[in-house]
């Protein structure tokens, strides 16, 4: 991702590989040249030295890899990334998937505030990756194909041309490796979770979760990683690794993005950049201009441009150059809380990231998909329990009842015109009036004992710790589950695509910015509504059209004379066969 705030946290990565450029050099890579010209800019910018390229590409997170990658397979299109963090190149501490907790609130994340929430946890911190690939190269990499009927819904929405049958099949073309956790990766006591979920709760095990859409199940998740080496298949790796040395790729690492500009004609072309050596530019891109900065800092390059919500953006002592009032609207994550239990001594070591193994389940026999997820962690998570006063095991495991569909909503807003000052977060969390997202947090408390109690899990327990065994009623829970609850880091939503007749779509269905020529916006902020599932792969999709939007070509077709078989599916709305790497098992 890259940050707009030009006042980025320190990196750790080594900075390595062709192409590369830091400070304000002009990308001099391995070759000794790139292809983007330099010259004197005309916009009145005093001077400050200006590059140009075909594309430019603000953010080199997950969607931000996948096109610089695809647009740079034409040799003669000049491709320039600007990335915020360095590089993820040899750097063990990225790389190394079970390392990923160890990333948080580090040089590495930009570690966001949000506001005062006063039904759920005002302590939260949101991680955003500040490195080359991306929160694909800072998260967990769990990995789900969305759910058909998510991308219906989208449809629905007003995003004409996102159906199941258009994008699944773009699957084919992902490039991680993506698989169901590895056999000597799965610890016994996370198969154990699954087989007492299955025997309490009465769901199937599910042995790939992006094999077909289900409704309920227990098991291991799929992953975007190499079991062997225990490393990574970040956007990062797959995609950007590979081509680093093309003379027409270009990444500006630890350069800050925070504000973009119009060329005489009146469109967004250029971008001014902060880099790690404190001078100053301008990036010009002659065909599009591309955002990726992800769900937060898109928006927030957008304000701070001048675009967005009109009164909002006076406030904050910004020039209004388009009144678009759906830019920071509609902020949509997945909340959970947390249930811990000690275990009586260390758990066996084997794991690939220590929340291997997950739990779905549908309460609402109307829903077309679950309404009711889980993590199980073999640690225990206990940031948000501590400050509540709750003991801290020194052994433990714990489920985290999440809410995959939450009807809360959002916003993001500037405090100032100021780049250097973080935007204002505010995920408004258990605050939908029917109190559904309360609702399913108790149940999940509820239904995570049921698990607990059910032989084999209940074997490896020793205690409840967190909340404890006194909170029974509907009250304690819902004020514990509230105040001990987390995040999974998945903001989106904040510039939703949408219809014409749609005054909050920030987007048209091709993913342009609304009343601009020549930019795009391809990331999680473009979802209209959250995917039940954890949204990375959903955004690689996303990015992998985007590229062929972006160069007037069609997409693949669906294998011929395929048809779903999933009860209140749409037949052909489901892709069958194998992710990337799963022949591997």
């Amino acid at each position: 991702m890259t940050d707009t705030s030009g006042n980025g946290r320190s990196g750790h990565g080594t900075g390595s590989g062709h192409g590369v450029s830091h400070g304000n050099g002009s990308g001099h890579g391995a070759t000794g040249h790139r292809a983007g010209g330099v010259g004197a800019s005309g916009d009145g910018s005093g001077g400050v030295r200006e590059e140009a390229y075909d594309y430019v590409v603000v953010g080199g997170g997950t969607a931000g890899c996948v096109l610089a990658a695809r647009l740079s397979e034409d040799p003669a299109c000049r491709v320039c990334v600007i990335e915020g963090g360095p590089s993820d190149v040899g750097d063990e501490d990225v790389l190394k998937l079970r390392n990923w907790a160890n990333l948080l609130d580090t040089g590495y994340d930009y570690a966001y505030p949000i506001v005062e929430q006063p039904r759920g946890n005002s302590h939260i911190v949101h991680s955003r990756a500040r490195v080359l690939g991306g929160c694909s190269s800072h998260n967990t990499l769990i990995s789900f194909l969305p759910f058909p009927h998510d991308l219906d819904e989208w449809v629905r929405l007003g995003a004409e041309g996102w159906d199941a049958g258009t994008l699944l099949p773009y699957r084919r073309r992902l490039l991680n490796t993506i698989r169901p956790v590895a056999e000597q990766d799965r610890n016994p006591v996370a198969h154990d979770f699954v087989n007492a979920a299955v025997n309490a709760l009465d769901v199937p095990v599910v042995d790939d979760f992006n094999e077909r859409p289900f409704t309920e199940g227990a098991g291991f998740f799929s992953l975007a990683y190499h079991p062997a080496s225990g490393t990574r298949s970040s956007a990062s790796v797959a995609y950007v690794h590979p081509v680093m040395d093309r003379p027409n790729l270009t990444l500006k690492l630890e350069s800050w993005a925070y504000r973009l500009l119009r060329d005489g004609a009146g469109r967004l072309t250029r971008v001014r950049v902060r880099y790690a050596d404190g001078a100053e530019g301008t990036v010009r891109a002659e065909r599009e201009l591309l955002l990726c900065a992800g769900a937060v800092d898109t928006p927030r390059l957008l304000m701070l441009s001048g675009i967005g919500p009109a009164d909002a953006l006076r406030r904050a002592g910004v020039e209004v150059l388009n009144d678009l009032p759906g830019v920071g609207e509609n902020l949509l994550d997945h909340p959970e809380s947390v249930i811990v239990w000690e275990t009586p001594c260390p758990l066996p070591p084997n794991s690939a990231m220590d929340s291997d193994a997950g739990l779905f389940l549908r309460r609402d026999a109307r829903e077309p998909g679950p309404d009711l997820m889980f993590h199980f962690y073999q640690v225990p998570f206990t940031v948000n329990t501590e400050r509540l006063g709750l003991p801290s095991p020194q052994y433990g495991v714990c489920m985290t009842p999440n809410v995959p569909k939450s009807r809360s909503r959002g916003r993001i807003w500037l405090h100032s015109a100021d780049p250097a000052d973080r935007p204002a977060l505010d995920f408004r969390y258990f605050s939908d009036p029917e109190g559904y997202d309360e609702r399913t947090i108790v149940d999940g408390l509820r239904i995570a004992r049921e698990v607990a109690a059910t032989g084999p899990l209940r074997e490896w327990l020793l205690r409840e710790t967190a909340p404890g065994p006194d909170a029974v009623t509907d009250e304690q829970l819902s004020e514990y589950g509230r105040r001990a609850a987390h995040t999974v880091y998945h903001p989106a939503g904040t510039c939703r695509m949408g219809g014409e007749d749609d005054e909050g779509a920030v987007l048209d269905p091709l993913l342009r910015v609304r009343g601009e020529e020549g930019v795009r916006v391809v990331d999680a902020s473009v979802f209209p509504s959250m995917p039940t599932v954890n949204p990375m792969v959903t955004v690689l999709l996303v990015a992998e059209r985007a590229a062929d939007l972006i160069r007037g070509r069609t997409g693949p077709a669906p294998p011929r004379g395929y048809e779903s078989d999933v009860p209140g599916h749409t037949p052909g709305r489901h892709t069958p066969g194998l992710m990337p790497g799963e022949e591997q098992r």
